[in-house]
């Protein structure tokens, strides 16, 4: 039985180059002229980062496929009612916006020279009644952003990777895909700029769930997702933790430290 899943890493027929930097597992991957890049650390529930390793491989592999310059157009995707959903809202909260300071404001306040970042958190079909894709295709005529990245929760197809995997391609994302709730794809074949997809499993399926633990099949596991215990602390840490590596990848003449000074909540 195949399970649902939104990691390359675990789908049948993708290789993978792997290799070790920092003590964290890299994989690298292509598949069909997408890259992918996933980055397997300790549980992020735990002290996040407490050496800031993780997060500065974050920063650099984003740094690698973000445009070198242009407006960058953020995306916090998912419901910020549902914990396991609410990933991308709360990294966008943590997001320093800086579209709107500028010249002489920009100047006095110490942000001078910052790249100009925008950032929304558009929601879901079920409580705004339109698509993501569409709502992102609005703006993006506005704003004329170089790339847009959209950062979401995600569904592993191991339990082991469950709040220990991060993430990144150039390839967009497709909400909802591996919880079988596929909506528009955001990608530059359906915005028209280049969409980096960033975000972390906080589901499995059911039927992995009892593949891992029993190695059985268990009838109706395959209708039901599963998410830990600690959900709420995962979700806010990993939100955390992606929002910090984005912002530095970003402005990276900003320090860490300054970041959280700027945007805590």
């Amino acid at each position: 039985m195949g399970y649902r899943t939104d990691l390359a890493l675990e789908r049948a027929g993708v290789k993978a180059q792997k290799e070790e930097i920092n003590g964290l597992q890299v994989s690298r991957m292509e598949e069909k002229g997408i890259r992918y890049i996933t980055v397997e650390a300790p549980q992020i529930t735990g002290t996040i980062d407490g050496d800031g390793k993780l997060r500065a491989l974050l920063t650099q592999e984003l740094q690698d496929l973000l445009p070198e310059e242009g407006e960058v157009l953020v995306a916090g995707l998912g419901n910020p009612q549902v914990t396991p959903d609410a990933l991308g809202p709360f990294c966008a909260d943590r997001m320093l916006a800086t579209r709107h300071v500028r010249g002489r404001v920009a100047m006095e306040v110490g942000l001078g020279g910052l790249r100009s970042v925008s950032v929304t958190k558009p929601g879901v079909l079920g409580t705004t009644g339109v698509e993501t894709a569409e709502l992102l295709q609005a703006l993006i005529r506005q704003l004329h952003p170089a790339a847009v990245v959209a950062v979401d929760a995600m569904a592993a197809g191991r339990l082991h990777r469950l709040g220990k995997t991060v993430q990144i391609s150039d390839g967009g994302i497709s909400p909802g895909a591996g919880v079988g709730n596929d909506r528009p794809s955001l990608c530059r074949e359906t915005l028209g700029v280049p969409v980096i997809g960033l975000g972390v499993p906080t589901v499995v399926d059911a039927a992995t769930l009892c593949s891992d633990l029993c190695a059985q099949e268990v009838e109706g596991a395959s209708r039901m997702m599963v998410t830990p215990r600690e959900i709420d602390t995962l979700v806010v840490r990993a939100a955390h933790l992606l929002a910090l590596a984005l912002n530095c990848a970003l402005n990276p003449s900003l320090e860490p430290e300054v970041y959280e000074q700027l945007v805590a909540v």
